[in-house]
C-alpha cells in the first residue's frame, strides 16, 4: 500500500512541495513499481500538521490498519519523513513493514546498483540512514532493520552490536569511498591531458536521459520506461559536428527530495557533473509536472555548487514526439523568447529529432569557451606536433617554406598559457 500524507495547506509540513499532491502519489507508486512492488491499494490522507506519534491521526491509523489486514499487506510506504519512533509505532498498528520516501529511495539505489562503486555508495548511504532506527520493534532475538533490504528473515545480532558493526562497516565504506574519489580524480587527471571536454547528462529520472545517451554514443545502456532505470555512471566518446570529440557522462537520475545521505553518498560520481565543460539538463516536456521536476533538478545542482544560470549549462526539452501539433508550436515560441544563451533545444531521443540542432549547440558552447592559435615548428620537431596533439585540438597544418610548420590549434582558455609557456614567440592568435 501507498499512503501520501499530504499536508491541507501547501508547504506547511516539510518534505511537500508545489506539484499536485496526486502528482507526487503517482511519483511514490511509481517508485513502489520500480522494485517489483504490487502496489493493490494508494491514497491521499489529508494533513493539518504531523502527529509526534505516528505523524497521521489516529482515525487513519486505524482505517488503514482495517485495509492492510482486508487486502494482506506486507509493505506500507508513506511518502513522507518519518521519524524511527514514528515507523515503530506504525509498523505495530499495522503488523507491516513501513517504509518512508528515503527508505524507499534506498529499496531502489539498492537494487539498481551494478558495479562495485555504486553498491558501496549505496550501502554507505542505507547504514546511514538505518544507524538511527535500530529500535525493538519486534523481538530482541529478531533481526532489527539494520543492512540491505527490508525483507530479511530472522537474525541474533542485538541493538549494541547491530550498531558497533554498523559504525565499523560504515568506517570501512569511507576509507573505500575515498580510494574512489581519488580513481576518479586520476581518470579526470589523465582527461584533461588530452584534448577530450565533458559533457554531462542529468536531469530528472525517466527524462530520457538514458536514451538520449545511447542516440549520442550508440550504446547499449538500459533505458525503460521505469524510474532509476539506470544508476551506475556511463562514459563514451563521440564526435561532434567540425570533428571535436567529447566524452558523453550519463549520470544518476535525479528525484524530488533526494535524500540528503545519497547526495553525499554519490559525491564522487556527481563529481563527474561539477567537473563537466558541458552539462546536458534533459527535461520530459510531455510530463504534466515538467516545471516541477525541473525546479528540483536545479535545487540538486546549486547543491552542488551550480547554479541556475551557469554558462555551461545547456537545456534539452525532450520526448517532443509525444505532443500533438498545436504543442509543439506552443513550446517552440515559448523556447524562442528564451535569451539565445539559454534557449532550450527540442528533442526527441526516442526518434532522433533535433539531435543535430543539439549538437551544433554543444559544439558551439564548447567552442566560445576555446581559444585558436598558431604554433609555428621546425617541420622536423615531431615531439613538439606530438605534443600538441595530446594536448590541445589541432584543426590544420600548413608547411611555411621548406624548413617550417604552421599548426592551427584551439584550446580551452584556461590552459593556452600552457602552451605559450611551451612554445614563447612561436605561439599567436590565430
Amino acid at each position: 500500500m501507498v499512503i501520501g500524507p499530504y499536508a491541507r495547506a501547501r508547504n506547511e509540513v516539510a518534505g511537500a512541495d508545489q506539484r499536485p499532491h496526486s502528482a507526487r502519489l503517482d511519483e511514490v507508486v511509481g517508485l513502489a513499481s520500480a522494485i517489483d512492488l504490487d502496489v493493490i491499494e494508494a491514497g491521499i490522507v489529508p494533513l493539518s500538521t504531523p502527529r509526534p506519534a505516528t505523524y497521521i491521526g489516529k482515525g487513519k491509523v486505524d482505517e488503514i490498519a482495517g485495509l492492510v489486514k482486508t487486502h494482506a499487506a506486507t509493505v506500507v510506504v508513506m511518502d513522507g519523513p518519518l521519524s524511527p519512533v514514528q515507523q515503530r509505532n506504525l509498523e505495530k498498528a499495522w503488523g507491516a513493514k513501513v517504509l518512508d520516501r528515503t527508505g524507499l529511495i534506498l529499496e531502489i539505489f539498492g537494487a539498481r546498483a551494478r558495479t562495485r562503486e555504486g553498491a558501496l555508495q549505496v550501502e554507505h548511504a542505507h547504514l546511514t540512514y538505518q544507524k538511527s532506527r535500530l529500535v525493538r520493534s519486534w523481538t530482541h532475538l529478531e533481526r532489527q532493520r539494520g543492512g540491505f533490504g527490508f525483507l530479511g528473515g530472522p537474525g541474533e545480532t542485538q541493538i549494541e552490536a547491530d550498531r558497533r558493526g554498523i559504525a565499523e562497516r560504515i568506517a570501512r565504506i569511507e576509507t573505500e569511498l575515498d580510494k574512489v574519489k581519488r580513481t576518479r580524480a586520476l581518470h579526470r587527471k589523465s582527461r584533461k591531458r588530452v584534448p577530450y571536454q565533458i559533457v554531462a547528462l542529468v536531469g530528472y529520472t525517466n527524462a530520457g536521459k538514458s536514451t538520449l545517451f545511447n542516440r549520442l554514443t550508440h550504446a547499449g545502456v538500459l533505458s525503460a520506461d521505469m524510474l532509476f532505470a539506470t544508476l551506475d555512471p556511463t562514459l563514451r566518446a563521440i564526435a561532434l559536428p567540425h570533428g571535436l570529440r567529447v566524452i558523453v557522462s550519463d549520470t544518476v537520475g535525479f528525484v524530488c527530495d533526494l535524500p540528503t545521505m545519497l547526495v553525499a553518498a554519490f559525491r564522487a560520481t556527481l563529481e563527474e557533473v561539477v567537473e563537466a565543460d558541458i552539462i546536458l539538463h534533459v527535461e520530459d516536456v510531455s510530463h504534466g509536472d515538467a516545471r516541477a521536476q525541473a525546479r528540483d533538478v536545479t535545487d540538486v545542482l546549486r547543491s552542488l555548487g551550480i547554479e541556475p544560470l551557469d554558462p555551461r549549462i545547456v537545456v534539452a526539452w525532450n520526448k517532443i514526439d509525444r505532443l500533438d501539433a498545436e504543442g509543439r508550436v506552443a513550446l517552440a515560441n515559448i523556447a524562442r523568447r528564451e535569451p539565445a544563451e539559454r534557449r532550450p533545444m527540442l528533442v526527441s531521443a526516442a526518434n532522433g529529432e533535433g539531435i543535430p540542432a543539439l549538437l551544433d549547440a554543444i559544439a558551439a558552447r564548447l567552442g566560445a569557451a576555446r581559444t585558436t592559435l598558431t604554433v609555428r615548428l621546425d617541420a622536423a620537431d615531431g615531439a613538439g606536433a606530438s605534443w600538441l596533439h595530446r594536448n590541445a585540438e589541432v584543426l590544420g597544418k600548413e608547411l611555411v617554406g621548406e624548413r617550417e610548420m604552421k599548426i592551427t590549434i584551439r584550446i580551452d582558455g584556461a590552459r593556452a598559457g600552457m602552451v605559450t609557456a611551451k612554445f614563447g614567440a612561436a605561439v599567436a592568435a590565430a
